[in-house]
């Protein structure tokens, strides 16, 4: 049986300083919060060229040295999408920060305090998973009828 699925695919890398995370304060679309510095996989870049451009884009560094830390997906299955975000952490980088990004205003956020602003729940689910070893798998399923999330299933390996 073939089915007509719709895929997009982001990115979202954490980059460490020290006891710090750079984090974006965005306060536009559907994507308010202070939240990692990503976005989507143009076609035909890997996962990883998308994740560094992503990153040079929105905050003028560059990145190196990017570790997989898992994937976290939403999934419609009425509207048959599955969005893919591949997650990265690194503490390597260079340059400076730009004095307007594009996607918001740009903070060195304690580790410790990142979850206390406000940060989209997905993000704050996976927040912690990026210090721990290993990877993750984070599988929620979209309520259609609700229009927000809806079960989850976390996965750590």
């Amino acid at each position: 049986m073939e089915q007509n699925i719709n895929y997009k695919f982001w990115t979202v890398v954490i980059i460490q300083n020290e006891d710090k995370v750079l984090l974006l304060d965005r306060q536009h679309d559907n994507f308010k919060g202070f939240i990692p510095p990503g976005g989507k996989v143009e076609f035909p870049e890997s996962f990883v060229d998308g994740a560094i451009r992503e990153v040079k884009e929105e905050t003028g560094l560059d990145v190196t040295n990017l570790v997989f830390k898992g994937i976290s997906e939403f999934v419609n299955t009425v509207a048959k999408d599955r969005y893919i975000m591949m997650n990265y952490w690194t503490k390597d980088f260079k340059g400076e920060l730009q004095k307007n990004p594009p996607e918001g205003t740009l903070h060195w956020i304690n580790i410790n305090e990142a979850k206390n602003l406000p940060m989209q729940n997905d993000i704050k689910l996976r927040f912690d998973l990026f210090f721990k070893p290993g990877t993750f798998e984070i599988h929620t399923v979209w309520d259609a009828e609700k229009n927000a999330a809806g079960e989850v299933f976390i996965k750590e390996t």
